[in-house]
């Protein structure tokens, strides 16, 4: 990440650059000294999971609110797999890549199969599984007992709707969970290359959550249990991993305001627009890309001078070496991202 510290400037380096919408501020303004119950047992969770329930079609769904991706990820897994069990992810998933070690450090393995754009393929998914399940030395061996994906991918990718039940199909048929790291999931259900709704997500998927942080909320990730599968005393799980916020209801009051009057969709649309206005301008330039995002993450190819050089003027994060000469960096925009600053970076690109 190129951000310089201590110096004011504009920042495409991430979509978490930003505090929160003001509807959800106004919202916590408004209910400052409304005295609630803790631990997610008030009025405003229970008016959330609601909302949340209606919007995925799933009047079953057993809703958690959590704080933050990392610290959801590995509750989820952590809380749904055997002692002796890893859960399976793309190469370049979250979990495997940027999370410190979070999963391995409650005793499961990241059980990787090869990335694609930051997809995984359902038949080598399913090679790795029939491998699994025939080896005979398996009982000495960890068994893959979840398989994890993210909707947007980190690489901004999305999966069709016939590859999500490409994959949740084989998930069943090898009696295996399907979570979703929805982290950015609006702006992958925003996206116009996208024919996968929450509804369709809600119906493949064991467990996926709708992310907050980087959409719209100070903090905040709602987890939806899909199949009446929450884990046994979840709450007191949650707490041993010293993640139960005690004024739960701040995690409430956040998504029962963005799951009002469509506001999640709304800025997760606006997010979009943004980037494509910035690919489109990019382009324009002829500018090449790393591959091709129909979401908010762009990941263009720079020429390490240009790169060194831009560094001075924009946040941006670098992403990876292309070759001698060029390196891979992302511009991300998101629900906040002002028009005239996107305007602006292509004046200096």
């Amino acid at each position: 990440m190129t951000e310089k510290r201590g110096r004011k400037m504009i920042t495409f380096a991430s979509d978490y650059t930003e505090g929160a919408h003001e509807k959800i501020l106004q919202r916590m303004m408004e209910t400052n000294l409304e005295q609630n119950s803790g631990y997610g047992t008030d009025h405003w969770c229970d008016s959330a999971k609601e909302k949340i329930r209606r919007a995925c079609a799933c009047p079953q769904a057993q809703i958690a609110f959590l704080v933050g991706g990392t610290q959801t990820n590995q509750i989820i897994i952590d809380t749904m797999l055997q002692p002796y069990e890893g859960v399976v992810a793309a190469a370049t998933g979250h979990v495997n890549v940027h999370e410190a070690g979070a999963i391995e450090y409650t005793g499961h393995k990241v059980m990787t199969v090869p990335s694609h754009e930051g997809k995984m393929q359902a038949k080598e998914l399913e090679q790795l599984l029939n491998a699994s399940e025939t080896d005979d030395n398996r009982e000495h061996m960890v068994f893959p007992g979840m398989v994890y994906i993210s909707h947007p991918t980190e690489y901004g990718t999305l999966y069709s709707a016939k590859e999500l039940k490409e994959i949740s199909d084989i998930c069943h048929a090898h009696k295996v969970p399907l979570f979703l790291d929805g982290a950015r999931l609006g702006y992958g259900l925003m996206s116009r290359e996208t024919d996968v709704d929450l509804p369709m997500i809600a119906a493949l998927t064991d467990v996926f959550y709708i992310g907050g942080t980087k959409v719209g909320a100070l903090f905040g990730e709602a987890v939806v249990f899909t199949k009446n599968n929450m884990p046994s005393h979840f709450v007191t799980r949650t707490k041993q991993h010293g993640a139960l916020l005690a004024k739960g209801w701040l995690l409430g009051i956040q998504f029962d305001t963005l799951f009002t009057d469509d506001l999640y969709c709304t800025i997760s649309r606006h997010a979009i627009e943004m980037a494509e206005l910035l690919k489109k301008g990019l382009q324009e330039k002829g500018y090449r890309f790393l591959l091709e995002s129909p979401t908010n993450q762009q990941f263009v190819i720079l020429d390490n001078a240009q790169m060194e050089k831009l560094s001075g003027q924009v946040g941006f994060s670098i992403w990876e070496k292309f070759d001698e000469t060029h390196t891979a960096v992302r511009f991300a925009t998101s629900w906040a991202t002002k028009k005239e600053n996107v305007e602006w970076l292509l004046t200096i690109l």
